[in-house]
């Protein structure tokens, strides 16, 4: 496969001194929201200022940008590619300055993560305890969400590093993947659910009940749809869709409803007496999760060597969590 080169040459140099700053924000904005008026207003400039900038942007690239519609301003393939950049610097600059404010204020840099719910448990939680543990002064923020929703985060540049899954339509010449964390997906339901009486239960028993799952295009939600059909379940289910898993433990507790999880996480749930999980062999396969980045971005030092923490700990296996068994974990369940 060949790989696009994405460094800066000495070509590159002469327009890129004719592009100001002020023209990529006002791409940022225009991305956000397709009126150049509104535009301008959020940048505080005036409408014919803002027309200048874009007509100015278009001049030095030689291509044309924008489109004008009845409902505002339609970006063209090379807009979208500018946009796209313009978000980025933004995004980085605003990385710059947290770190500078950081410094300033004695901490060292900021750390910020992506991660998918499964990852929760067994790995963002315990690395995250060990690195604040050695770098008390890194800022660190986490944001828990579905692998596609992770995937243009990354992409994006708000988020450093993320552990999920490459999905669809993921391309190896922009992501690395090192594989951390492969297991079992199980169903989960309240503690006390009239289905945990039952020594075996079936697919199609399960179909009868109200699910909850993950938005359609993660991973988990195609491949559970997927075993169901390959299994000759063909019923309409009743089904809330949230990536939230403090929405879906919340409602499993409140009702007779059923959801997928990770076995680690239905497993840490578990253990707090909240829910447990159904003597049933669910047919899905979902992929390892991965630490996952951006090939052509270097990390900063914080996020490299949280890398470093939770790749160590994928390798040797977490350490068992200090919280001891609640006295609920007889409702536990393993699965069959």
């Amino acid at each position: 496969m060949v790989r696009a080169q994405m460094s800066f040459t000495a070509r590159d140099a002469p327009l890129f001194l004719r592009l100001r700053t002020r023209q990529l924000m006002l791409l940022a904005e225009l991305g956000a929201e397709p009126s150049l008026g509104r535009a301008a207003a959020a940048m505080n400039i005036s409408q014919p200022a803002a027309t200048k900038l874009l007509l100015q942007a278009e001049d030095a690239l030689g291509v044309r940008l924008f489109t004008r519609r009845p409902r505002g301003m339609e970006p063209t393939a090379h807009g979208e590619v500018l946009i796209r950049y313009a978000r980025q610097m933004r995004n980085d600059f605003g990385l710059a300055r947290q770190e500078l404010q950081a410094l300033a204020t004695g901490l060292h840099g900021t750390l910020r993560v992506g991660s998918v719910p499964g990852a929760v448990p067994e790995l963002v939680a315990p690395a995250l305890a060990a690195y604040q543990r050695r770098h008390p002064r890194v800022a660190v923020s986490v944001v828990v969400d579905t692998s596609d929703v992770m995937l243009a985060q990354l992409t994006r540049g708000e988020v450093d590093l993320m552990l999920g899954r490459l999905t669809a339509g993921s391309h190896d010449d922009e992501f690395e993947g090192e594989p951390l964390l492969g297991e079992a997906q199980v169903a989960v339901v309240r503690a006390g659910h009239p289905l945990l009486r039952q020594q075996a239960i079936s697919l199609e028993q399960l179909a009868q009940w109200p699910w909850i799952l993950q938005p359609p295009g993660s991973p988990q939600r195609h491949r559970f749809e997927a075993a169901l059909h390959e299994a000759g379940i063909h019923v309409r289910l009743q089904i809330t869709e949230t990536a939230s898993t403090i929405l879906t433990t919340a409602l499993l507790e409140r009702s007779d409803m059923a959801a997928v999880m990770p076995a680690s996480l239905a497993n840490h749930y578990a253990r707090l007496g909240v829910l447990a999980v159904l003597p049933v062999a669910l047919p899905l396969r979902v992929p390892s999760i991965h630490l996952i980045t951006r090939r052509q971005r270097a990390l900063s030092p914080a996020a490299a060597d949280f890398r470093r923490e939770v790749s160590e700990l994928a390798r040797r296996g977490p350490a068992p969590a200090r919280t001891p068994p609640a006295a609920g974990d007889a409702l536990y369940a393993e699965p069959g």
